[in-house]
């Protein structure tokens, strides 16, 4: 009888404690919707991950509550760990959080395994639009491709451009350096001719100079010898010294004769004198003597 009493006794605790426990997940399972309703997803997700039942429906829940968090890989993780649920559906789910993530290839083949599984119009909707986008992507990655190829060429035929001047700038440059240093050889040049005319010049100059000099010199060594010639030593009785004594002797006749013709013209008061008396002057002057006055 006290057995039975036992027994009794244990298997009431034991629907008390399962009693109790089903009360305290029914508050959170009710807590968590609330949450969700109230768009506190992640509240909503946590407070059912705390729950110690472990479920398909749980997972899937806290999936759904992840999901509308956008935490995608938690809400996938949750979505792999509640499979014993409608497949159809998880797979609708899990399609689309890879088209969130614009997974469109992983997204494309969720739908379809969830398609072949039951046909539902919102996943075929969605299948569409993944394929609408994929093509979308390709046609803009392809767009972006051309439009980078394009740009590629622009700045290749910029780069070229640049190139191009660059080298016509270094020829211009190189052209200008050219035409400076002959400019520079032909100044120098002139210069070096100028100061080898000048040199010439110079030279020219100093011999002329020196030749100057040299005749000056020779010219004060002549006066001595040609003053020698000049007057060479006379003899007694030499011709040419009786010449200049006639010369002189002369030169004292005609003055006297010029101071008689004066005399004469006072003393006749005529301004010329006759012919014939200046003959007869003339006739007679070697036959008186010097010192006899004539008339």
């Amino acid at each position: 009888m006290k057995k039975w009493i036992l027994i009794l006794l244990t298997l009431h605790c034991s629907l008390l404690t399962v009693l109790n426990a089903g009360l305290t997940d029914f508050k959170t399972i009710e807590k968590a919707k609330q949450a969700y309703d109230a768009k506190a997803y992640t509240k909503s997700a946590a407070l059912l991950d705390g729950l110690e039942s472990k479920s398909p429906q749980k997972e899937y829940d806290i999936g759904n509550a992840y999901y509308k968090a956008k935490k995608y890989d938690a809400a996938i993780k949750a979505y792999e760990q509640a499979k014993g649920v409608d497949e159809s559906q998880r797979l609708h789910n899990v399609g689309n959080i890879h088209f969130q993530k614009k997974e469109w290839d992983k997204a494309i083949e969720t739908y379809e395994k969830a398609l072949k599984i039951k046909e539902d119009k919102d996943t075929r909707f969605n299948l569409e639009l993944a394929k609408k986008m994929k093509k979308k992507q390709e046609e803009q990655k392809k767009k972006q491709q051309n439009k980078d190829q394009n740009k590629k060429k622009d700045q290749k035929k910029k780069d070229d451009k640049k190139n191009q001047d660059k080298k016509k700038q270094n020829k211009d440059q190189n052209k200008k350096n050219d035409q400076q240093q002959k400019k520079d050889q032909q100044q120098k040049d002139k210069q070096g001719q100028k100061k080898k005319d000048q040199k010439k010049q110079d030279q020219k100059k100093q011999n002329g100079q020196k030749k100057k000099e040299d005749k000056k010199k020779e010219g004060e060594k002549k006066p001595s010898d040609s003053k020698k010639e000049k007057k060479p030593k006379e003899k007694k009785g030499d011709k040419a010294s009786g010449q200049s004594k006639e010369q002189k002797k002369m030169s004292k006749e005609e003055k006297l004769k010029q101071a008689e013709l004066k005399r004469l013209l006072k003393k006749m008061g005529q301004k010329k004198t006759p012919t014939m008396i200046y003959q007869m002057g003339e006739n007679r002057k070697h036959k008186r003597d010097d010192n006899v006055k004539p008339w």
